[in-house]
């Protein structure tokens, strides 16, 4: 019950089939269907959680809990508004112009380490992951997300503001990343 909770809880909305579950816990199609029904009951039950088991297209995945509609609306019409920060702007355009971009191209172009960017930036919508490089490693690739593009009022990402002829984005790590009118427009949007 608990590799499954974990498993559940990790793959999120993409969810599990019980053929994954199966072969994720060294378990039998038996147990895995066991231990669901049970988990599903269990969840159902219980008024003092949030979240029920839900299959869902044959996967298995947790949903929220209907009675709990009106304080998730709540979160998603009033997200907190926290400006980005310096070093998260930086990673945003360079993302944006150089898109599909690995962590390493990334932060050969700012010169500093941009894990952390990365993070706040996927953790707000921005960015995601969009393939995996070829070669040793399979380096993640990532790109700028629909979100982004109606958070900054962008038809699609050939509407970025053109960069400067003369300056290469390779070229530009001593200057402001950032155009002015991307910046106006984040300002705008906060």
């Amino acid at each position: 019950m608990s590799k499954i909770e974990s498993l559940l809880f990790v793959s999120g909305d993409d969810g599990l089939t019980k053929k994954q579950l199966v072969f994720l816990t060294d378990s039998t199609e038996e147990l895995v269907t066991e231990t669901l029904e049970t988990m599903m009951i269990e969840y159902e039950k219980n008024d003092n959680r949030g979240i029920i088991i839900k299959q869902l297209a044959e996967t298995y995945q947790f949903v929220t809990k209907t009675e709990n509609v009106q304080c998730i609306q709540k979160l998603v019409e009033n997200p907190t508004s926290q400006s980005l920060s310096q070093a998260s702007l930086e990673v945003l355009a360079i993302i944006a112009y150089k898109q599909p971009i690995t962590r390493v191209e990334i932060e050969d172009i700012r010169g500093v380490k941009s894990e952390r960017p990365i993070y706040t930036l996927a953790a707000k919508g921005l960015v995601q992951e969009v393939g995996r490089a070829e070669g040793t490693g399979r380096a993640i690739l990532y790109g700028t997300t629909t979100e982004f593009l109606q958070y900054f009022g962008l038809k699609n990402i050939k509407a970025l503001p053109p960069l400067p002829e003369e300056i290469a984005i390779d070229e530009m790590e001593d200057t402001d990343l950032f155009m002015t009118k991307f910046q106006e427009a984040f300002v705008t949007q906060e």
